[in-house]
């Protein structure tokens, strides 16, 4: 698959649509993103899997991945012959202590960890991602692409998108070892919890081009050049998060 002619703001993904991973991986973040705001509030229920249908435009079988997707996480649960209902949130012990809202420099401590472990999943990706994995990277890229130009929340895209890089290692153990973060992986989750926009003007579309480049070069299998690309990327947060230390 070749992309490297693409300009900037084209999405990456092959023509006709988003697939099937790419719709679960959109609904499940937005039902997300609505337990997390409050707009789903614990022991509300979610809309019949027909009104999920008819609201998100998928199909049935797109709505039962997601909500799946949901209940394997703790956050919904099925009630038989009734409908499916919000959890109350649970403290999961991860090992990881959370990020300390109230000190930027724990974002870039996390930042740093990141680097150490993601610079070689993306080298690996390179090296060894499958068709469908590949695919998945670019249809992740492009949800996200299409939250930040509606103006929406981008913090569960994000993850899914750095994510699918883990998935394409073809080594489970780097999805495991993110997914212990969660959220707490995309620094910004922090702010946004607290109030905060997710960046200044233009940041969330410099991220992109960062995430642009990482998903072109684990296409062209160019591993040196996808580790160089990551690098770049968590570097550049952390100098971003940085300037926010000196401003405030």
């Amino acid at each position: 698959m070749q992309n490297t002619g693409r300009s900037g703001g084209e999405p990456l993904q092959r023509a006709g649509g988003p697939g099937r991973k790419s719709l679960v991986a959109r609904v499940s973040a937005e039902l997300r993103d609505a337990v997390r705001s409050g707009a789903l509030a614990p022991g509300d229920r979610l809309p019949s899997e027909a009104g999920l249908t008819q609201q998100y435009a998928v199909s049935r079988t797109v709505v039962r991945e997601a909500i799946a997707s949901l209940r394997a996480d703790g956050l919904v649960e099925p009630r038989h012959g009734v409908g499916v209902f919000v959890l109350e949130p649970k403290e999961v012990e991860t090992g990881f202590k959370p990020v300390d809202r109230a000190r930027i420099s724990s974002m870039i401590e996390l930042l740093e960890l990141r680097a150490a472990v993601e610079i070689e999943a993306a080298g690996l990706a390179a090296e060894r991602r499958s068709p469908a994995q590949e695919e998945a990277v670019f249809e992740c890229f492009d949800d996200l692409e299409r939250l930040i130009a509606a103006g929406e929340p981008t913090v569960s895209a994000d993850l899914a998108f750095h994510l699918a890089i883990a998935d394409a290692t073809s080594n489970p153990r780097f999805r495991e070892f993110l997914s212990m973060m969660g959220e707490h992986l995309i620094p910004r989750s922090t702010i946004a919890d607290a109030g905060r926009r997710e960046g200044p003007d233009g940041y969330l579309e410099q991220i992109q081009q960062e995430h642009r480049k990482i998903a072109l070069t684990i296409s062209e299998r160019d591993a040196d050049a996808a580790r160089q690309a990551v690098r770049i990327h968590l570097k550049g947060s952390q100098d971003r998060y940085r300037r926010m230390i000196r401003s405030d």
